[in-house]
């Protein structure tokens, strides 16, 4: 095998060697998580709530119809969400159930359904380094989007809530920003935009950012006039094609928080005027900028008037909510906020992808062709590091947009080791130098200094919260008929997706009352709990005892409900029901 076969093959033959690499990497991540699987272990309430909607219209739930009528029944819960992430689940889970019982069909395609939006995170991060550093690079860039550690967890079997999609969108908007042809680029950057708008609006920065990158880009250069019409009518046309085919009947109110006449508006609007721009194209670059200038301001001041519910914060939940609930959310806090051993491993990648660039962008400054793509990369970095200083929920995206710029300087550190004639020092050199920068070396630090460990109360909340969404603790539940059980907010989702019965609330932000209701209960006296319980028509009391929401519960209130129950003091209106003595929870019947 001759250094000629080899570069033949990076060069001509890479989208076959990346699906390759994908399948060895899904092959590897099912036989390691075939544990998870097979006990359904979705472990977050979003991958239960996914799943519960996917059951739903399987069993013939009106596609416009998210409404999930097993929380607070029987008006049920508003889901923000779109059917889109459904699609691909519910078809494996149809196709499995040729061969296997529907139990093993979902398990299955819950276990896959993730790894498909990996395959294009992958490819289109190939695409990247092919076209910003080296037509051969694109394996060194695969390894460090392997090495992004929040990254990963995206694409891991079980998570199947929408992340996944949206990265692989914001995967291929980076390969699409790079993209020398103007017209196909931006219809590209654009059609993904759509894409993961009408997903969610998880991804909204960075899809206002390119918006944003491609229109500086005309305002420096009158030719990329192509690159923002198509952009333009690519974002109008498939945020009004995702509305019209995926908007759920919730999402025609005027709500500020997904893909409803409010943003549909703003895309509509941004993309025709981008059209505009592009059609008169001013020969000067100053008069471009007053243009660019006055359609953002005309498209934000029409925005703040006829929308002006939506200039706070887009959830539009109570006062009480945001301070008692939603400010608490730990992914919805800037990353100055969590501790070192969570927040440097995520911040480090993010900042080595900005550092690298930077370097390449300097680098490339006498070629316009490599300039031209590095300049929105880097505008792009440097926008998802900024991000982490508003919420750490964007940890992934910036790991991912870090891949680029640290493969430029991998790209450029290899060779140069790969030089010297000591071989011990080629490979401890080669080494250091992966971990340094894909910033693994953090990662690996931290594990040995003693900072931030967990405390005691800290570990016996991590078992509650394990034990009490198992299938077997949860499985004696479902010997006692279906009705309607109180239980606390975080495991709503998972009490529904494991048993028959119905539950009261789950983490969305649409039915604020209805978790308002269960934080009185639980924080008030025994007799507020059983108003509460009544008007909601719960007979089963549930609770796991340190579960993570219940330690908010006991410090706010420590003379409560919940409190008092912990203590053993239990009022007479709750008669116990008998549970296996192993089991990590505390069951009665609300009489």
């Amino acid at each position: 095998m001759t250094p000629d076969f080899i570069d033949r093959q990076l060069e001509r033959h890479w989208l076959r060697w990346t699906l390759i690499a994908w399948g060895a990497f899904a092959g590897w991540y099912l036989w390691q998580r075939w544990g998870n699987i097979y006990w359904l272990s979705l472990s977050d309430t979003d991958d239960n709530m996914r799943l519960m909607q996917v059951r739903a219209w399987l069993d013939g739930q009106g596609w416009y119809d998210l409404r999930q009528y097993r929380l607070n029944p029987p008006a049920g819960f508003d889901i923000h969400w779109s059917r889109i992430v459904d699609l691909p689940i519910a078809g494996l889970i149809l196709l499995f159930r040729l061969f296997a019982s529907p139990a093993w069909a979902e398990r299955l395609a819950v276990g896959i359904a993730p790894l498909i939006p990996f395959s294009i995170v992958m490819a289109g991060v190939a695409v990247a380094a092919r076209r910003l550093v080296d037509p051969r690079a694109w394996p060194l860039a695969l390894l460090f989007l392997i090495s992004a550690s929040s990254l990963g967890l995206m694409f891991m079997p079980l998570r199947i809530d929408h992340h996944g999609w949206q990265l692989a969108a914001l995967a291929v908007t980076v390969m699409a920003l790079a993209d020398p042809r103007t017209a196909r680029g931006g219809a590209i950057v654009g059609a993904a935009s759509a894409f993961s708008l009408t997903i969610g609006l998880e991804m909204l920065p960075y899809c206002a950012g390119a918006g944003g990158i491609l229109a500086l880009r005309w305002v420096w250069d009158r030719t990329e006039a192509p690159r923002i019409a198509a952009y333009g009518a690519a974002l109008a046309g498939g945020s009004a094609a995702g509305f019209v085919l995926f908007a759920s009947n919730a999402n025609y109110a005027m709500r500020c928080d997904a893909l409803t006449p409010v943003w549909l508006s703003a895309t509509v609007a941004g993309g025709t005027l981008l059209l505009v721009l592009a059609w008169i194209n001013p020969a000067h670059r100053g008069a471009r900028l007053v243009l660019a200038l006055i359609a953002g301001g005309a498209l934000a001041a029409g925005f703040a008037a006829l929308f002006p519910h939506c200039l706070s914060r887009p959830e539009g939940v109570s006062d009480e909510l945001a301070r008692t609930w939603l400010n608490n959310v730990r992914e919805a806090r800037p990353i100055y906020r969590h501790s070192l051993r969570s927040a440097v491993p995520m911040a480090t990648m993010p900042l080595i992808g900005l550092i690298g660039t930077l370097a390449a962008t300097w680098r490339a400054r006498r070629d316009p062709v490599r300039l031209a793509g590095w300049v929105p990369v880097t505008l792009f970095t440097a926008l998802a590091c900024s991000l982490l200083l508003w919420q750490v929920r964007v940890g992934p995206a910036a790991q991912l947009l870090a891949v680029p710029g640290s493969t430029a300087l991998g790209w450029a550190l290899f060779p140069w080791i790969m030089r010297r004639t000591s071989w011990p020092v080629r490979v401890a050199g080669a080494a250091a130098a992966f971990l340094i920068v894909s910033g693994m070396v953090t990662t690996l630090t931290l594990r040995w200094l003693p900072i931030d460990q967990p405390s005691a109360m800290q570990n016996t909340v991590t078992r509650a919260n394990r034990r009490c969404s198992t299938i077997p603790a949860m499985r004696p539940l479902d010997r006692l008929p279906a009705q309607t059980v109180f239980t606390h907010v975080d495991l709503g989702p998972r009490l529904i997706a494991l048993t028959h019965h119905r539950a009261i609330a789950g983490p969305y932000h649409r039915n604020g009352d209805a978790i308002l209701d269960v934080h009185h209960a639980f924080q008030g006296s025994p007799d507020n709990f059983r108003r509460i319980a009544r008007a909601h028509g719960a007979t089963l009391l549930l609770v796991c005892m340190n579960m993570a929401e219940t330690t908010n519960y006991r410090a706010r209130a420590p003379g409560g409900f919940y409190t008092q129950l912990a203590r053993g003091d239990v009022p007479a209106f709750l008669e116990p029901v008998e549970l296996p003595r192993n089991s990590p929870f505390r069951l009665w019947r609300i009489k």
